[in-house]
């Protein structure tokens, strides 16, 4: 599907200013000296410049370069605006300007090639691509807080009784013979023998004493 060219304001001041200015520049170097095609050659040098300035702009806008260049080349064309509009006498051009005239193409391929051929400084590095992320070390700090605390150990309640000592075994003849003594002192008072009377007449320890006392007691 064609596309139809839109016919505005700022297209025909575009095709106007171009015009001019090609005629001026032309009008310029031929005033300078250059007859012929050369002089069809200037303004087509200087377009090319700007053109190839603003190109490089457009992908670079902080390339001082393209800036450098761009200005060099707008100046050139108002310059020949300017000159030609009554301000210079073309039939008597002054030696400097034909000095510019002259070495404008040596500067004119100096700007493209420079323009053409050096890197942009608005480039974005290229990234490398991204390597496999290495899996974190396990600290110290971390295996404690992954690892479960053991379970607390059971408190004792007060409560729980303690295991009863083991009963001391009486000898059947120590037991005869407190029983003797036991038997005695009922006879001759009339009440049962304490434990403590038995144990100091026995001589024995008190958990010896206290176990003879019971099995008197039991039998």
């Amino acid at each position: 599907m064609n596309r139809s060219i839109r016919v505005d304001a700022v297209l025909i001041q575009a095709v106007i200013a171009g015009a001019l200015s090609f005629a001026h520049l032309h009008d310029l170097a031929e005033a300078a000296g250059q007859t012929g095609w050369k002089a069809w050659a200037y303004p087509v040098s200087v377009d090319l410049l700007l053109v190839a300035a603003w190109r490089r702009l457009r992908t670079a806008r902080r390339d001082r370069s393209a800036w450098t260049w761009f200005v060099i080349a707008l100046v050139a064309s108002l310059g020949a605006n300017v000159a030609t509009a009554g301000l210079l006498d073309l039939e008597h051009v002054p030696a400097w300007l034909r000095i510019l005239v002259a070495g404008w193409p040596a500067l004119a391929f100096l700007g493209g090639t420079l323009l053409v051929h050096s890197p942009a400084e608005d480039t974005p590095p290229v990234k490398a691509p991204a390597q496999a992320v290495d899996e974190p070390a396990v600290t110290e700090v971390d295996m404690r807080r992954e690892t479960p605390a053991p379970p607390p150990a059971p408190e004792l309640s007060a409560a729980t009784p303690e295991p009863a000592a083991p009963a001391l075994t009486v000898p059947a003849a120590l037991l005869d013979h407190a029983r003797q003594i036991a038997d005695t002192h009922r006879a001759t008072t009339g009440s049962p023998m304490p434990a403590e009377a038995l144990s100091a007449r026995l001589g024995l320890p008190a958990p010896m004493t206290n176990a003879i006392a019971a099995q008197l007691q039991l039998t």
